[in-house]
């Protein structure tokens, strides 16, 4: 492939290193419309979900970017699958002969301070797998200012570069490209790129 075909290409783009601006995952306004439509305050989906009310006040307001483990307390408190927290729900499918693709570079991008997520497969509610990409910006533990945590298994392969990936009851373990892990996600777990560049990671979590 040509070098003018990888300036023009996102996805190549981020493959390689060279990160172009990507708008964040916009819940607030979905937020809103699912509290409102349900008559709950700011202090019912706080305790509903465990996040304070300044925080849910934040994402409403696209003020803040929330990480995915408040993605996954949003949509385990509101008693909703997580891709209805990106898009309005379509009409219910059959529940068989279903598929859900996504094209190179098309997935929702949902950045974080240590995180760029590209949230794959979408459409789909009721999935029994949440499957996305991710550039790893971390350098360091001490970038996370809490260890990453949610309900379920995770599985997790390194597409490009090298992780070290930190977990509460084990040694820090070196991931290199090609290496994956299958791991319980509700134990504590960062991910730090020790790469030159960014490292990328595909991660499957259980809904």
């Amino acid at each position: 492939m040509s070098d003018t075909t990888a300036k023009q290409d996102p996805a190549l783009r981020i493959a390689s290193g060279r990160k172009p601006f990507v708008e964040p995952l916009r819940l607030g306004q979905r937020l809103k419309e699912i509290r409102l439509s349900n008559n709950w305050t700011l202090e019912d989906v706080s305790q509903r979900t465990g996040l304070a009310r300044s925080t849910l006040s934040k994402i409403e307001n696209e003020q803040i970017s929330p990480t995915f483990t408040a993605v996954q307390k949003l949509s385990h408190g509101l008693g909703i699958d997580l891709p209805q927290l990106f898009s309005t729900p379509k009409r219910k499918e059959k529940p068989l002969g279903r598929r859900d693709l996504t094209r190179l570079g098309e997935g929702r991008p949902h950045p974080t301070p240590t995180y760029e997520h590209e949230l794959l497969c979408t459409d789909f509610a009721n999935k029994r797998m949440i499957p996305f990409k991710t550039i790893v910006h971390a350098r360091s533990f001490d970038d996370f200012s809490e260890w990453v945590r949610h309900d379920g298994e995770e599985f997790l392969l390194v597409l490009d570069g090298q992780v070290m990936l930190y977990t509460e009851f084990y040694e820090p373990l070196q991931l290199e490209t090609g290496d994956s892990l299958y791991f319980d996600s509700s134990m504590g777990h960062a991910v730090v790129s020790v790469s030159k560049d960014d490292a990328v990671i595909l991660s499957v979590c259980s809904s």
